[in-house]
């Protein structure tokens, strides 16, 4: 049962960064820093794509309002990217069945992403934007940070996961009233795009 650890810590940082975790993983795996990395995360094909749509997370997440726009996208990505990672993992070490994994992985992303995601609807009711990116940097430095730290002491490195995946729901709690103010913002600007769809162009005079 010794890579349970990794798998939690693996579906956390998922939920917040897929794309960064493949990276990572696979970097470590391919440079033999961890043995216990699956060899399908350490192929040259998988790498440079996991490369290529991390910078575009590191883009779009900075951005108020795309950043909302690409959570909601990555919905179901990131849940099931922390299962097939906890699934692999699984089965390289042989410790864990691989669907026990893929469970505890996929719903510890689900539940990180729900909590970015909550988040950034919040911090996006403010109307400037070094909030985002601050918020941003500090999710991809804690994502780099404990999944490298999880490659040397996965138990540690569990516990942290879940002492910030649990201030992380509070913090949420906390955020409730400007999360709904976005979700009306956003409601509201829809209804206004449609009605002016509706109406369509003004006629010539």
């Amino acid at each position: 049962m010794s890579v349970i650890p990794l798998v939690f810590t693996s579906g956390w940082a998922s939920g917040i960064n897929a794309y960064a975790v493949v990276l990572l993983l696979g970097v470590f795996g391919a440079t033999g820093v961890s043995d216990e990395v699956p060899a399908a995360l350490q192929r040259t094909d998988v790498l440079i794509v996991a490369g290529v749509l991390f910078l575009c997370e590191v883009v779009a997440d900075k951005i108020p309002y795309v950043d909302s726009v690409w959570d909601t996208a990555h919905t179901v990505i990131r849940p099931v990217a922390g299962a097939v990672i906890a699934a692999l993992l699984a089965g390289e070490s042989g410790s864990l069945p691989e669907l026990a994994a893929g469970a505890i992985g996929g719903s510890t992303a689900l539940m990180s992403h729900l909590v970015k995601a909550g988040t950034r609807m919040a911090v996006n009711t403010s109307p400037e934007p070094f909030s985002n990116i601050g918020m941003s940097i500090a999710e991809d430095l804690g994502v780099a940070g404990v999944v490298t730290f999880a490659i040397f002491n996965p138990v540690a490195a569990a516990i942290i996961a879940a002492v910030l995946l649990v201030l992380g729901i509070v913090i949420m709690i906390f955020l409730a009233s400007r999360i709904r103010r976005f979700l009306r913002r956003r409601a509201q600007r829809r209804e206004e795009k449609r009605l002016a769809g509706a109406e369509g162009p003004w006629p010539p005079g």
